[in-house]
C-alpha cells in the first residue's frame, strides 16, 4: 500500500492547489484571450490592450479569467479577491526584502520579524505559499515562513488572495499570499548587483560584538559553536535514559560546566566607528531550443548581505492602580544580520505544456550582543546596580526544491505536483551572566562596590537574580507535500475542477538550559562554614575579582578556577526537553466555474480535509502531556462577480475556513525571542478555530492603469487562539469563546500623463497610489470555560479572568493606511516615488486582570525611493537611491495602568536608514 509521504515522493511533480480562475473557451474573445482595449481616456476602440501581465505560478496554470471580455489586469480577470504585485511594483518600493514590499497592500500591515497580517489577523490566519506550495517555517513563533528571508530579488511576482476558494488549502482566515519565482527568461542576460546602507542610529557609532569565529560574517560559523561530544551526549542519554547532571563520572558537573562557557563566544566587545551594512549579488538566466519544439530557460540568483542594528530599548515593569515602577532596564543591544540566498530554477516548455523544477536555498544568521542596565525598586534592592550580559547566535535556514507539471490537452489539463521543504533553526550557546554591585560599605559587603556574578546559590537578597545561564535550542521541520488536479472544460462557459492534495510536516524541538553554581559563599567559606584555604583565597582576588569587575567571563571561568569550587549544574526545563509534532493533512475537492451569462460568473466549490495533528513530549523524564487532534471538515466557497457595466465589476463571496494551532502554541515548552526579549511555553490543550468569511466588493476601472475599489468584510470566528502573559512573566496561548472582525476597504490607483507640460515632462507620468482599510474585532467572553496548560496538566478557567470582553483581537489595528505618490518616465528607467504608511496601535498581547493590554504603536514612517537607468561604458545599468524612516518614528510598545503610568515594554528608536545600490546588466 503507498502511503501519503511516497505518494507524493513518487510524484515529485506537484499540484496541491488548482488557481481559482481557470481558463475557459470563450465564446466573445479570440483563443488568444485578447480583444477590445481599454485606451487611457476610458473609451472603447477595437484595438487590443497591450498589458504585461506578470508571472503567476500556481496549480492550474498562469491563465486566469473571469468573463468573456478582454481584461489582461490579473486582479481584475480573477474570480477571487487577489492584489498582485509584480516585479516592477516590488522594485518601485524599494524594499529588500517581500515581506516589506507586501507592507504596501491594501489590509496588510508586517508584524515583528516579517509576519504578514492580513486585515488584522495574526499569522497564524494567513497562508504563505511558494510556486503554489506550502512551506515550512524556521521560526518557532510562527506557522507561517517570516517573509523578510525572502530577497526580492529571487521573486517575479507576490499574489494576494483574500476571499476563500476550495482549491487552497482550509487553513485560510485572513488571506493566502503566494510567491513566484524567477521563471524562464526570454533572453540571456546576467545582473550583478551591490549597495551600502546605514542608518543613524548604528553606522559610525559604538556597538557590542564578541568573536565566535573568523567565518561569522558569512553567516557559517567556522565549528566554534558545534556542541562538544561530551555534551551532546549527555544531552541524548538525558533524553533516552534519564541521566541527569551528576549521575556517573561521565557527567561530571565540572566536566560539563567548562563546556558550557567558551571564551571566544562569552567576553562581551565594544565595537567602535561600526561600518556601513553591504550587500552584494548576481542573478543569471538564459533560454534555447530543445529540439523543434521545445525550450528550456535557466535562472541562477544568489546574493549576500551583512547588516549591523543597534537598539537601546527601555523595559518596565509596574502593577495597576500604582504610580511608581518596580523594575527599570536599559538594554543596548547589536544584532549582526547576515543573510545568504540561493536560488536555481530550470523550465521546459514543450507546446502548451510547462515542466519547472524550482530549488530555493536561504540562511538567515542574526549573532546578537547586548548589555543591559537594571534597577529593582524593592525595599533593600533600591541601592543595588544590577547588569545582564548576553551573547548569541541564531540560524534560520531554508531548504526547497519542488517540481511542477503543467499540461494542457485541450479540453483537459492535468497538474501534478511535488517536492520537499525542510527549515532548522539552531541556537547554541547563548549565555546570559548576570552581575550585581551592592554598593554598600566594605563593612558591609567587602566587594560592595565591584560587579560581581554570585555562583554560591546563597540567596543574597541584593544578588537573587544573579547567575550565569548557557542555554541551547535547536529545531527542525520537514514538509513533503503532492497533488494531482484535474480541469476539463465541460461547456464553453462551465469550466469544472478535482484535485487531490498531500501535506505531511513533522518538526523536532529541543530547549536545554543550565545555571553554573559554584558551593562557596561571598565571605569565602567552603559548603561546611570553615573559612577557605588562603591559596584558594589568594586565587579567588587575583583572578576571580578582576574578572567580574572588568565582566571578562573567559577569565571566570578558566580551569584553575573550576578547580577551587564545588561546581555543580542546575538544569532548566529538564523535564519538557524534547518534542515532536506533526500535521499530516488529507484533502480533496470540486470547483465549478460558470459562465450563465457573459458578465455574470459564479465560481462553487467544497473542500473536504482529514488531518491529524499532535504534539508529542520526548524523553523518559518529560512530564508534558501528548495531544493528538483529528479533525474532518467540510469547507465550502462561494464567489459571484458581476459586470453590470463595462467599467465596474462586482463581487459577493462567502465561505467557511479553520485555523489550526501553530506547532509552538501546543508545544508547553519555554522559547525565548531575542526580538522582544519574552519568554513562550504553549498549552497542549488548544483546540481548532473555525471561520465564516463574507466579503462584498465594488471595482471601478477607470482605464487599464487606473482603478478604484471599495469593500465591507465581515468574520465571525469561533475558539479564536489568543496570547496572554501569565503570573510567572511567560507569554501563552488559550481559546477565547468567540470573536467577531468587521471592516472596509479602500483602494485607489491614478496615473496622470504629464505629457501636455512638454519639456522635460513630455515624457513623464504622474502615480497616485492609496488605500486605506478600517477594521474593527471584539472578543465575546462571558462565564464559559476554557482551558489552560499548568506544568502539563489541563486547568479549567473561566473565560474572563483571563479575556475582557469587547477587547480587540491582538494583533489588530484599526486603520491601515499606504500612500505612494512619484513621478516617472514612460520611455526609460527614471522614478521618483515617495512612500507613506501608518498603522494605528494594536493589541500584542493580553495582560492578566487588572492589568490592559500591552499594545504596539507602529505609526507613521515615510520613504523616499529613487531609481535611475544608467548607460556605463555601454552597458545597462540601474542606481538606486533610498531614504527611510524620514520621520524618526520610533518602535514603541507599552501599557497604561489605571493611574495613567505608561510602562514601556519594548520601545527604541529605529533612526533614519539612507542606501546606494547600483546594479549592472549584461
Amino acid at each position: 500500500m503507498i502511503t501519503g509521504k511516497q505518494f507524493a515522493a513518487l510524484l515529485m511533480l506537484t499540484t496541491a492547489f488548482t488557481f481559482p480562475g481557470a481558463a475557459f473557451a470563450q465564446d466573445t474573445a479570440p483563443a488568444s484571450n485578447t480583444g477590445a482595449s481599454m485606451p487611457d481616456d476610458g473609451e472603447t476602440s477595437g484595438e487590443e490592450e497591450v498589458y504585461d501581465e506578470p508571472d503567476i505560478s500556481v496549480a492550474g496554470g498562469n491563465t486566469i479569467i473571469v468573463t468573456g471580455r478582454v481584461n489582461r489586469d490579473p486582479t481584475r480577470n480573477s474570480s477571487q479577491v487577489i492584489s498582485v504585485l509584480s516585479a516592477e511594483e516590488i522594485a518601485r518600493t524599494g524594499e529588500g526584502d517581500i515581506a516589506g514590499a507586501l507592507g504596501r497592500v491594501t489590509g496588510l500591515s508586517v508584524v515583528g520579524n516579517g509576519r504578514v497580517y492580513v486585515r488584522g489577523l495574526g499569522d497564524r490566519y494567513s497562508l504563505a505559499l511558494l510556486n503554489g506550495l506550502p512551506l515550512p517555517s524556521p521560526e518557532p513563533l510562527s506557522r507561517v515562513v517570516p517573509l523578510d528571508i525572502f530577497p526580492t530579488n529571487v521573486v517575479a511576482s507576490s499574489l494576494v488572495q483574500k476571499t476563500y476558494s476550495a482549491n487552497f488549502p482550509g487553513e485560510f482566515g485572513g488571506g493566502v499570499i503566494n510567491l513566484t519565482t524567477r521563471a524562464v527568461p526570454d533572453e540571456s542576460f546576467l545582473t550583478i548587483s551591490g549597495s551600502l546602507s546605514g542608518d543613524t542610529e548604528t553606522t559610525f557609532q559604538n556597538g557590542y560584538s564578541y568573536y565566535g569565529s573568523d567565518t561569522d560574517w558569512t553567516g557559517f560559523d567556522s565549528g566554534a559553536r558545534d556542541i562538544p561530544g561530551a555534551l551532546q551526549n549527555y544531552f541524548d542519554q538525558s533524553i533516552a535514559t534519564g541521566a541527569s547532571v551528576g549521575s556517573s563520572p561521565e557527567f561530571d558537573p565540572e566536566t560539563l560546566g567548562r563546556l558550557l562557557t567558551p571564551p571566544q563566544l562569552s567576553t562581551l566587545q565594544i565595537i567602535g566607528d561600526q561600518r556601513p551594512n553591504w550587500s552584494a549579488g548576481v542573478t543569471a538566466g538564459t533560454s534555447f531550443d530543445v529540439g523543434s519544439d521545445a525550450r528550456l530557460g535557466l535562472v541562477l540568483t544568489g546574493s549576500l548581505s551583512n547588516s549591523l542594528r543597534n537598539r537601546n530599548i527601555s523595559r518596565q515593569q509596574a502593577g495597576d492602580s500604582v504610580t511608581t515602577l518596580s523594575r527599570d532596564e536599559q538594554s543596548f543591544v547589536t544584532d549582526n544580520r547576515m543573510l545568504a540566498n540561493a536560488l536555481f530554477a530550470a523550465g521546459l516548455e514543450v507546446g502548451d505544456h510547462t515542466i519547472r523544477w524550482t530549488n530555493l536555498f536561504i540562511r538567515d544568521t542574526v549573532k546578537q550582543a547586548s548589555l543591559t542596565d537594571f534597577k529593582i525598586f524593592d525595599g533593600d534592592l533600591d541601592n543595588v546596580d544590577f547588569l545582564e550580559q548576553n551573547t548569541a547566535w541564531y540560524e534560520r535556514q531554508l531548504i526547497d526544491t519542488q517540481l511542477v507539471g503543467e499540461f494542457d490537452f485541450d479540453p483537459l489539463s492535468i497538474d501534478v505536483r511535488g517536492g520537499y521543504a525542510r527549515t532548522d533553526r539552531r541556537a547554541p550557546f547563548n549565555l546570559n551572566y548576570v552581575y550585581a554591585r551592592t554598593n554598600l560599605s566594605e563593612e558591609q559587603d567587602r566587594f560592595g562596590g565591584v560587579y560581581r556574578v554570585d555562583l554560591s546559590g546563597s540567596g543574597q537578597q541584593a544578588l537573587q537574580e544573579t547567575g550565569v545561564t548557557s542555554s541551547f535550542s535547536d529545531l527542525e521541520e520537514e514538509v513533503w507535500f503532492g497533488g494531482l488536479d484535474l480541469s476539463y472544460q465541460v461547456l464553453d462557459n462551465l469550466s469544472a475542477t478535482i484535485g487531490y492534495a498531500y501535506t505531511d510536516t513533522q518538526r523536532t524541538t529541543t530547549r536545554r538550559a543550565f545555571q553554573l553554581r559554584a558551593m562557596v559563599d561571598p565571605d569565602f567559606h567552603n559548603p561546611g562554614g570553615e573559612p577557605l584555604d588562603p591559596a584558594v583565597i589568594e586565587q579567588l582576588q587575583n583572578v576571580v575579582l578582576p574578572a567580574v569587575g572588568t565582566r571578562s567571563p573567559a577569565l571566570l571561568f578558566n580551569g584553575a578556577t573550576f578547580d577551587m569550587f564545588d561546581v555543580t549544574l542546575l538544569e532548566f526545563g529538564s523535564t519538557t526537553p524534547a518534542f515532536d509534532a506533526g500535521l499530516e493533512i488529507h484533502a480533496g475537492y470540486g470547483q465549478l466555474q460558470w459562465l450563465p451569462i457573459n458578465t455574470f460568473t459564479v465560481q462553487a466549490g467544497v473542500r473536504y480535509e482529514s488531518a491529524t495533528q499532535s504534539s508529542i513530549p520526548v524523553g523518559v523524564n518529560n512530564t508534558a502531556q501528548p495531544r493528538t487532534n483529528e479533525n474532518d471538515y467540510f469547507l465550502p466557497g462561494l464567489t459571484l462577480t458581476w459586470e453590470p457595466m463595462d467599467d465596474l465589476q462586482v463581487r459577493a463571496s462567502g465561505s467557511r475556513t479553520l485555523a489550526r494551532p501553530q506547532f509552538r502554541e501546543l508545544v508547553s515548552q519555554i522559547y525565548f525571542d531575542p526580538e522582544t526579549n519574552r519568554t513562550y511555553v504553549g498549552n497542549t490543550f488548544l483546540d481548532d478555530s473555525e471561520l465564516l468569511n463574507f466579503e462584498a466588493r465594488a471595482e471601478y476601472y477607470l482605464s487599464r492603469q487606473n482603478k478604484f475599489s471599495i469593500a465591507g468584510f465581515y468574520k465571525k470566528i469561533d475558539n479564536p487562539i489568543e496570547a496572554f502573559r501569565t503570573g510567572a512573566g511567560d507569554i501563552t496561548y488559550a481559546n477565547a469563546p468567540e470573536a467577531t472582525l468587521y471592516g472596509a476597504e479602500v483602494d485607489a490607483q491614478y496615473f496622470y500623463d504629464l505629457y501636455d507640460l512638454g519639456g522635460w515632462f513630455e515624457t513623464k507620468q504622474l502615480l497616485l497610489l492609496v488605500n486605506y482599510t478600517y477594521t474593527q474585532s471584539e472578543l465575546s467572553v462571558g462565564d464559559e470555560t476554557v482551558i489552560i496548560d499548568q506544568g502539563g496538566n489541563p486547568i479549567e478557567r473561566a473565560a474572563n479572568t483571563i479575556f475582557v470582553d469587547g477587547s480587540p483581537l491582538v494583533g489588530q489595528s484599526d486603520h491601515l493606511v499606504n500612500f505612494q505618490v512619484g513621478i516617472e518616465d514612460v520611455d526609460r528607467l527614471q522614478q521618483l516615488t515617495v512612500l507613506m504608511s501608518y498603522a494605528s496601535e494594536r493589541p500584542t498581547f493580553r495582560n492578566l486582570a487588572p492589568l490592559p493590554d500591552t499594545v504596539e504603536k507602529p505609526g507613521v514612517q515615510l520613504d523616499i525611493v529613487a531609481r535611475q537607468g544608467l548607460d556605463l561604458f555601454g552597458v545597462e545599468a540601474e542606481l538606486k537611491l533610498e531614504a527611510r524612516n524620514l520621520l524618526g518614528t520610533r518602535n514603541q510598545e507599552y501599557y497604561v495602568n489605571s493611574t495613567g503610568l505608561r510602562v514601556e515594554q519594548n520601545t527604541y528608536d529605529i533612526g533614519q536608514s539612507f542606501s546606494a545600490g547600483l546594479s549592472v546588466t549584461f
